[in-house]
């Protein structure tokens, strides 16, 4: 067995006999989005994929850009970010947005036809002049060009990310507006030599959120949890294909 990844079997299992709230945690969601065969393993077998390898560069560039808003909500002054691109925002000043960034707290809505407490750590949280909130999340990458739009596949999971957490703060009675924006932090390798530091060049995006889907999505998920039969895999499930190959080739064996 490797020394990098001992397989555990998640205590944390969906249980249909039982009146306790479950907690289901917005990547979770993502997961029963990309396919319902690995939720299904995942949240009521406790089979789980491997886990990845931390992007510890992207959680440092995350830490540095809130450290950067966090000065200016104390002053209360907009980031040249927000006056490049004409927003009307100033980091929103909230009691509640330490525990809503922590990964294992978040924004809280329970689904009470379901008991399942919904929740997601986001990133950011700017107001306008108006009182209204945005959702704003923080992207790094490293591409040649720069990044303007959300046009490839990927970028899917990035737009119900955003959704999500609208839906949550809805669901806490926040008037939150459907425009929300990703500060894209995009590291510049033209530069002559590295000198021991990696400079990202910043773009906001705004995107037009719609979390009409969000209350059936969290319906199915109970009535996937709550059923005896395990779902089909998506077509497009690297990890189920991986699953089948290997399987049939042992069975050859």
């Amino acid at each position: 067995m490797s020394e990098y990844y001992t397989p555990k079997r998640d205590k944390n299992l969906y249980n249909p006999k039982s009146a306790e709230t479950f907690k289901l945690s917005r990547s979770k969601i993502e997961l029963f989005m990309n396919c319902p065969r690995c939720f299904y393993l995942d949240r009521r077998l406790g089979v789980g994929a491997p886990p990845m390898f931390p992007y510890t560069l992207n959680s440092a560039v995350d830490t540095l850009l809130k450290k950067e808003f966090d000065l200016l909500r104390k002053s209360g002054t907009a980031h040249p970010l927000m006056k490049k691109y004409g927003v009307d925002a100033f980091p929103a000043k909230l009691a509640q947005l330490d525990d809503w960034r922590n990964n294992f707290r978040g924004v809280q809505v329970l689904d009470k036809p379901t008991n399942l407490l919904v929740f997601g750590a986001i990133d950011d949280l700017w107001q306008n002049s108006k009182g209204q909130y945005m959702v704003v999340d923080y992207k790094s990458t490293s591409k040649p060009e720069e990044i303007n739009v959300l046009d490839k596949e990927w970028h899917g999971g990035y737009k119900r990310q955003m959704e999500i957490y609208q839906w949550l703060l809805r669901g806490n009675g926040f008037n939150v507006l459907n425009k929300g924006y990703f500060v894209y932090c995009n590291g510049d390798t033209s530069v002559e030599k590295f000198d021991g530091k990696l400079e990202f060049n910043l773009t906001l995006i705004a995107y037009e959120g719609d979390d009409s889907w969000v209350s059936g999505t969290i319906k199915e998920i109970h009535k996937c949890l709550n059923s005896d039969t395990i779902p089909l895999s998506a077509e497009d499930c690297d990890l189920c294909a991986y699953r089948k190959a290997a399987s049939e080739v042992l069975e050859n064996k």
